[in-house]
């Protein structure tokens, strides 16, 4: 059954009030507050790529007490192994059978900071959980907690010692951001609070985990006219044909891309998609998954840059089609 408008108002009155409640800790950074929320609320996860002391890891903390969860921060190392992530068989004694501890992926917002720290093999821990939201350890499976969200920060300009995230899993992220530097008047609003530390700030939940369940259940059913789907499709195509790409968006950023549509449009009280909801979420979620031609590359072409000449290329639907 479709959003009701109803039930668009009461989502988008929801969704301004965890935003308000995030930006207690993370001053003047609405616009990637409202980014991590529609991740969240389209069952995805979120690539966080800054600087040191931007707040990625306030923002997740935030984010789960707003909604009432746990979170856990992985802080990923070379020497870090799968089963530090996914929690491993012990052997008990007592009972002479072998019991599972799970590990720190068990929450539900989990930080895994400088994800590209680690080895490959370490990074593949998480794929399974990221896609299936569950975990198999020694042939037993293990579901995670619902609902479940992987903030994963990389630093772009510290690349010694790291490993790049393979295209599989930079596909596995439903979005790709940025937090930035705060600005002027947002610097001098945290100067003011130096006397608490963020961590101490211990916000108030404003729903429930299960709220959250069936907010996600409800973006799901905002609807999308076959034209918006046809301007997807379309803008993913492009990204395939295009001169400076290796690898274009997949089928999974096709879908994405409407997922996050749906619910960015449920956040701004509308039961439909518009185009503009295309438009304002193409970047983040398609550019990550981009793989450019290395001269490409090498002349200072970016992703971002190509997603962009593409909007310009491709024309948005102007009429609704009959369904």
């Amino acid at each position: 059954m479709s959003m009701t408008p109803e039930q668009a108002s009461a989502f988008q009155e929801t969704f301004g009030r965890i935003v308000a409640n995030v930006e207690q800790v993370l001053l003047g950074k609405t616009f990637v507050i409202r980014l991590g929320l529609v991740t969240l609320f389209s069952e995805g996860h979120l690539l966080l790529e800054d600087y040191p002391g931007t707040g990625k890891t306030s923002m997740a903390r935030a984010i789960a007490q707003s909604v009432a969860g746990t979170s856990n921060r992985i802080q990923f190392t070379p020497d870090l192994l799968p089963g530090d992530i996914t929690g491993v068989s012990v052997y008990d004694q007592k009972s002479g059978l072998f019991e599972f501890h799970p590990g720190p992926v068990f929450a539900n917002v989990v930080l895994a900071d400088e994800i590209n720290r680690a080895s490959p093999k370490t990074q593949a821990a998480l794929l399974e959980v990221m896609e299936e939201g569950q975990v198999t350890v020694d042939g037993e499976t293990h579901e995670a907690p619902h609902p479940f969200m992987v903030i994963a920060t990389q630093n772009p300009i510290e690349q010694a010692g790291t490993y790049r995230l393979p295209e599989a899993q930079l596909d596995r992220f439903l979005l790709k951001a940025s937090i930035g530097y705060p600005d002027h008047a947002s610097t001098l609003r945290i100067l003011e609070g130096s006397d608490v530390k963020a961590h101490d700030l211990v916000l108030q939940p404003i729903v429930t985990a299960d709220a959250v369940l069936e907010m996600a259940e409800q973006a799901r059913h905002v609807h999308v006219d076959p034209s918006v789907n046809d301007y997807v499709s379309r803008l993913v195509e492009a990204t395939r044909t295009a001169t400076e790409v290796r690898l274009g968006a997949s089928v999974r950023g096709a879908l994405a891309l409407i997922r996050s549509a749906k619910t960015l449009a449920a956040a701004s009280g509308r039961h439909y998609v518009i185009p503009d909801d295309v438009k304002s979420l193409a970047e983040p979620v398609l550019a990550h998954r981009l793989l450019l031609d290395p001269e490409a590359e090498f002349d200072g072409v970016t992703t971002s840059g190509i997603v962009g000449q593409l909007l310009l290329e491709t024309p948005p639907p102007s009429d609704r089609q009959a369904v």
